[in-house]
């Protein structure tokens, strides 16, 4: 095929059905450029343009999971444009969560792209963040709370990513209005996460607006979809799947496309029933089994007295206790090919309130000497910090300090989470009075847990029990002591237990779900 087939000259203000001619023949040099595009990209692609060059002004919304093609599609849609206009000249506005990654990333790939297709070689920057082509012009924008863009006019397309992660109000107030003028088609682009995030409110607009006049304006694509096209991004997400669980929040939103609760509960009824084990308490270790040690440091109380639920001892209400939650590691799960990664069992429980940190530290260097621990997990935040120090300084080399922080707390929460969804993380039988008792505490501070969302995938998961949560069983005040110290477990999945188990199969590290993050 000739170059003058696709001469700009030719497309100005066209009808549609021959522009969409020219988007498929301007495709199939995408491959010369190396920029195939998958079918269910193509789609998205003709959608928008049929409303950008009918001046429709519609809306839509592309909901792809991650990796699959979203950003590629994007440059190569602002490619074409820019090649299509380079003569009549237009205006593209795209908006992104941050300047720094996120718009200089976007503008990387449109320059990819364009210096790639063999027919838009003119281009150049016009200043830092506006990429020229002629007299088309794509201006790339931050959508973050503070930024200052009012004033930028979208002639022919506005364009926001990662819609999720941009507040609604900042888009109702600054970036909206960059569309009025020119009755501009807008594109949402992002992936799946709470109904209250701006996506979710204009995939819920794009729904009914489809529904009135039957134009399909929302492109919303699972794994399963993506897959039947790209074997090995279905291999990947089978992969993720029996890591995590199909009913993990991450896998749900980023790969299948589902949106999830902004808050409630996290541990809801089918994720207790999952942690309920068979097993039963242990009051010493067993032979040729391997233990570890959790702990989440409570403060200092003069003149209390110390508590040890785990030798039958009653914990005090008032304060938050320091809690060690003894786990067996099931080093079983590294040969199941399901799971290549231990399974952690809960054998014993303790807890202190008020204890000092010299008593306290002899009492868990004694359980120590016990229980073998081969590995200590400990809360090094503020007090915690001293305690850790001595224990790392008895115990060299088994000590993985934790400190507590929004964006620790947050991968704790979703890692902890990934242990409960593959059946990984479980509660003994206690046949004894007491130590049932201090099993179900920590089973009433999960069902108390409360979690909320921040605004995107990218943002926190804030969980904890809410300060007026009271006991079912004696009415008391609930802290979250065993339930954190339960949690550090996640963190055994970054340790190496091949020794421990004498075979050459190893544990995977944990990587963060959310990189790229339920029914909660």
């Amino acid at each position: 095929m000739a170059g003058k087939s696709l001469k700009n000259e030719s497309l100005g203000e066209e009808p549609v059905q021959n522009i969409l001619e020219v988007f498929k023949r301007f495709k199939e040099f995408c491959w010369h450029g190396r920029m195939h595009l998958r079918s269910y990209q193509v789609d998205a692609g003709e959608a928008i343009l049929h409303s950008i060059y009918r001046r429709d002004g519609h809306s839509f919304v592309v909901m792809f999971p991650r990796q699959s093609g979203k950003n590629e599609l994007q440059a190569w849609l602002e490619a074409f444009l820019m090649f299509s206009k380079m003569s009549n000249g237009c205006e593209l506005v795209k908006i992104s969560p941050t300047w720094r990654p996120q718009s200089l990333n976007a503008m990387r790939r449109l320059e990819r792209v364009l210096r790639l297709h063999p027919f838009t070689q003119l281009w150049h920057k016009e200043s830092n963040y506006i990429l020229k082509h002629g007299a088309a012009r794509t201006i790339f924008l931050s959508g973050a709370p503070g930024s200052n863009i009012v004033g930028a006019t979208a002639s022919h397309l506005l364009e926001v990513d990662e819609a999720q992660d941009v507040l609604p109000e900042k888009y109702d107030r600054e970036i909206a209005p960059m569309a009025a003028s020119t009755n501009a088609t807008r594109v949402f682009w992002g992936t799946a996460w709470t109904a209250e995030t701006l996506l979710g409110r204009e995939l819920r607009a794009g729904e009914e607006a489809q529904a009135r006049d039957g134009q399909r304006r929302v492109f919303r694509l699972t794994a399963d979809e993506v897959g039947l096209e790209v074997p090995a991004y279905r291999q990947f997400v089978a992969a993720q799947v029996a890591r995590w669980g199909r009913a993990h929040p991450t896998v749900r939103t980023q790969y299948f496309s589902e949106e999830i609760e902004a808050g409630g509960g996290l541990f809801t009824p089918q994720r207790m029933a999952l942690v309920e084990g068979e097993h039963v308490w242990q009051d010493a270790p067993r032979p040729s089994s391997a233990y570890a040690f959790l702990l989440d440091v409570g403060g200092e109380e003069k003149d209390a007295p110390g508590m040890d639920l785990g030798e039958g001892r009653e914990c005090s209400p008032r304060r938050d206790s320091t809690a060690l939650v003894v786990v067996e590691v099931g080093l079983e799960g590294l040969r199941d090919p399901a799971l290549r990664a231990p399974l952690y069992r809960v054998v014993s429980l303790h807890t202190w309130t008020g204890e000092s940190q010299t008593r306290l530290y002899a009492q868990l260097t004694a359980l120590q000497k016990r229980w073998a621990a081969r590995q200590v997990v400990v809360d090094s935040t503020g007090l915690g910090a001293g305690l850790a120090a001595w224990l790392e300084k008895s115990l060299p080399g088994r000590v993985t300090r934790f400190e507590f922080n929004a964006a620790s707390k947050t991968r704790l929460g979703w890692d902890f989470l990934g242990l409960i969804e593959m059946g990984r993380f479980q509660l003994p039988q206690a046949a004894g009075s007491r130590e049932a008792a201090v099993v179900e505490r920590l089973r009433a501070q999960m069902r108390a847990c409360a979690y909320q969302l921040g605004g995107g995938p990218a943002e926190s998961l804030h969980w904890s029990v809410p300060e007026t949560a009271r006991d079912p069983a004696n009415g008391e005040l609930l802290h979250d002591d065993l339930l954190m110290a339960a949690a550090l477990c996640s963190r055994l999945d970054a340790l190496d237990w091949r020794a421990a188990g004498g075979g050459r199969t190893g544990v995977i590290p944990a990587g963060d779900p959310l990189a790229g993050r339920v029914e909660f």
